[in-house]
């Protein structure tokens, strides 16, 4: 062989071998990926063939997002795994999260623990497509055998509506940008100071009033005294809530409300002032913080209250867990309240902390008598917790730490590394940035470098069911901003929550470059800093 074509031969190797590493593509990173031999040409006439009836749904949503890429939709049917089609399989004795993708000179296969993971196969298979070049509706993909399953079991992302309030459809496209990162909890945040926003039929003015503020704060919270001069707000029905819960179902994602209780509860006041300590009168938050103003504790038409509400709520989403919220609720009101200091005494509490866990406690037994479970933010660690109770820690780790090792189930979210609201690089005047929170940045290195179980030992660890990254909305008012400030970080936070101990930084900004081109094919909106080498 001359010398010239045994460079031509290495490099054509060369590039066969990066093409067949599919861990060079995926995000988050696949547990194990080994190269195969030969390629298959996937085209606009290869067939999904789905085992069953339930993952033709799979297939049909995949074919969807594919179109993307190829130009045309796949035909997606019901029937039995076939040469030359892309079959999707149901193995029972892998785990409920993990799938085998094979991708041969025959055909491709993708076999699932359940119909979730054949869903997270096909997402992985849809970044290898969008990965090579297309050529009049063929894409050719190197074999390879894939065998992936996630490590955290709550992977979640929550996006407040309240702050502002965004379409049935900017939901939609919010989950469907967490299913591509094989995010499986979608919390949404519905109920706040500055608007209620979850139809209630027993309490209907809650859409009429405490949906609507005058108008908004324009500028940063705190420097600003200026608003704009529009009544702002909306309600979703419940028949868009049930819409939202559906979509997010086919895609395998289960749907968390957040009910605040018993702070951030103006809207809630605005519209039924006896429910707050002092009778009002109260008006929804036209500018952000923390208000003094929260659910009286001490009186039972508060309790009666959130029980109508949370019993319409338990109708809307069927998923076993509801937030109800606990975080920043000032106690001046409960200080001074008659009714609050009564029920200090009447139950034998020693302060407001503990009249604070009475309240969550309460709600929680009532929530757990019909089969559900709470999640509150770490403050309701204040006065003590049940060890039922799942604590969500945003003010750093410490509130997390401190509840694995009391044996509460802890999700990490904290601020310093899950919180999207705020800036994405270490000089946001230089580089530009939009106004966002003004809190330290949150950087796709710093989000990357997440480690849900700092400071905890292999005991305590085993209580750490996931993390989640949060989307707070004061300062974003269109979609196109959100999803600037979700993308591309919610990617760091897929790979610590599905391919924790397999992470590398370097890595992953390789295979973010590549699968930016997907983001491009979607026509996501996403913030280009990483992508050109800023923080």
């Amino acid at each position: 062989m001359s010398r010239f074509a045994l460079i031509i031969s290495m490099i054509f190797c060369s590039v066969v071998a990066y093409a067949a590493d599919y861990t060079n593509v995926i995000v988050p990173r696949p547990l194990s990926c080994k190269a195969g031999e030969g390629e298959f040409e996937l085209s606009t006439k290869t067939i999904v063939r789905a085992q069953n009836e339930s993952l033709v749904n799979a297939g049909k949503i995949f074919a969807d997002d594919l179109s993307a890429v190829l130009g045309r939709k796949l035909t997606v049917k019901k029937l039995a795994p076939k040469a030359g089609a892309i079959n999707l399989v149901i193995d029972s004795k892998l785990a409920s999260e993990q799938y085998l993708l094979n991708i041969t000179k025959s055909g491709i296969w993708i076999t699932g623990g359940t119909e979730r993971a054949v869903f997270y196969g096909l997402q992985s298979l849809l970044q290898i497509a969008a990965a090579e070049d297309v050529a009049r509706g063929v894409v050719t993909v190197a074999a390879v055998e894939i065998d992936d399953k996630s490590h955290f079991e709550y992977r979640g992302s929550m996006f407040d509506v309240c702050r502002h309030i965004f379409s049935v459809e900017d939901v939609k496209r919010y989950i469907d940008i967490l299913a591509l990162h094989k995010i499986n909890k979608f919390h949404w945040h519905l109920t706040e100071d500055q608007g209620w926003r979850i139809e209630i039929k027993r309490y209907p003015e809650l859409s009429k009033v405490g949906a609507y503020r005058d108008n908004t704060l324009v500028g940063r919270n705190r420097r600003s005294n200026t608003y704009d001069n529009t009544r702002y707000g909306g309600v979703f029905t419940q028949d868009e809530v049930r819409e939202v819960v559906a979509y997010a179902a086919e895609r395998y994602m289960d749907v968390i409300p957040e009910i605040e209780m018993p702070g951030h509860a103006v809207a809630a006041l605005t519209t039924y002032p006896h429910l707050g300590c002092t009778g009002g009168p109260y008006k929804v938050w036209n500018r952000w913080g923390i208000s003094k103003d929260i659910y009286c504790a001490g009186k039972e038409s508060t309790f009666e209250f959130l029980e109508n509400v949370l019993t319409e709520v338990l109708e809307l989403f069927p998923y076993k867990y509801i937030h109800i919220g606990g975080d920043e609720a000032p106690r001046d009101r409960w200080k001074v309240c008659p009714d609050c200091q009564k029920r200090i005494k009447d139950e034998g509490l020693a302060n407001e902390h503990q009249l604070q866990s009475y309240f969550m406690e309460r709600i929680e037994r009532w929530l757990n008598e019909r089969g559900r479970s709470i999640i509150g933010w770490d403050e309701i660690l204040q006065g003590g917790i049940s060890k039922s109770a799942t604590v969500m820690s945003w003010r750093g780790t410490k509130g997390g730490v401190a509840a694995a090792k009391l044996g509460n189930n802890v999700i990490m979210s904290p601020n310093t590394y899950c919180y999207i609201d705020y800036y994405q690089t270490s000089d946001p005047k230089a580089n530009n940035e939009p106004l966002a929170n003004g809190r330290r940045p949150v950087t796709m290195r710093t989000a990357y470098s997440l480690d849900p179980y700092a400071g905890l030992n292999e005991h305590e660890q085993g209580f750490i069911k996931g993390v989640q990254m949060n989307l707070w909305t004061e300062y974003i008012a269109t979609f196109d901003h959100a999803q600037f400030m979700l993308l591309p970080r919610i990617a760091a936070l897929a790979e610590t929550g599905w391919s924790y101990g397999n992470k590398d930084y370097d890595d992953f900004s390789r295979r973010m470059h590549i699968l930016r081109k997907l983001y491009d094919k979607q026509g996501f909106v996403y913030a280009s800093y990483f992508f050109n080498g800023v923080e």
